[in-house]
């Protein structure tokens, strides 16, 4: 075999060793994020929901998974603290075997009116410093619940002043008469 022949044979065996190395060494190299739709659409106030698909296309087990919900405002000037959208945002995962899948559902509540992006990132207790995967974003719209009646409240800021007024004429015609 000529010297260039072994040196190119050389070359190809080291990109394939590091490529190997390289997905040994970060466990989220052979997952699959998935999610089952790309826009929600809802009110403020109201809960939604959406799943995830974590499938791992690897042939080992993929262990010390961790999912987080992130949650962000896709307009400058709205302030988003991601606790108040969803109470249960970060996922432990159990190991997903090689070629199985884990789908976790996602809740929340729409606490501000406007365009935010969620998405669903995971990472490797064993390599958290590596970049984490993630899903397609999902489009949440939220819009402003406008309302005359805000909570059920109209019956009461009418009637309660009406039985002022009529208890006053009522006490006011005794008197008189």
């Amino acid at each position: 075999m000529s010297v260039p022949m072994r040196g190119a044979l050389l070359a190809v065996a080291l990109l394939l060793g590091s490529a190997v190395a390289a997905r040994a060494a970060d466990p989220t190299a052979a997952l699959q994020l998935s999610v089952d739709r790309v826009r929600i659409e809802t009110k403020l106030g109201d809960r939604f929901s959406f799943r995830s698909t974590i499938a791992n296309r690897g042939s080992s087990p993929a262990i010390g998974l961790v999912a987080h919900l992130n949650v962000l405002s896709l307009r400058p000037g709205t302030y988003v603290d991601p606790e108040d959208w969803a109470s249960s945002r970060t996922r432990y995962l159990p190991p997903i075997a090689a070629g199985a899948s884990a789908t976790i559902v996602w809740r929340g509540q729409a606490v501000n009116d406007g365009d935010f992006g969620l998405y669903v990132a995971v990472l490797s207790r064993r390599a958290a410093t590596r970049p984490p995967r993630t899903a397609r974003a999902v489009h949440l719209v939220v819009a402003k619940r406008d309302t005359l009646d805000s909570g059920g409240i109209l019956p009461l800021a009418i009637s309660i002043p009406a039985l002022v007024g009529l208890t006053a004429l009522a006490v006011r015609r005794r008197r008189r008469g």
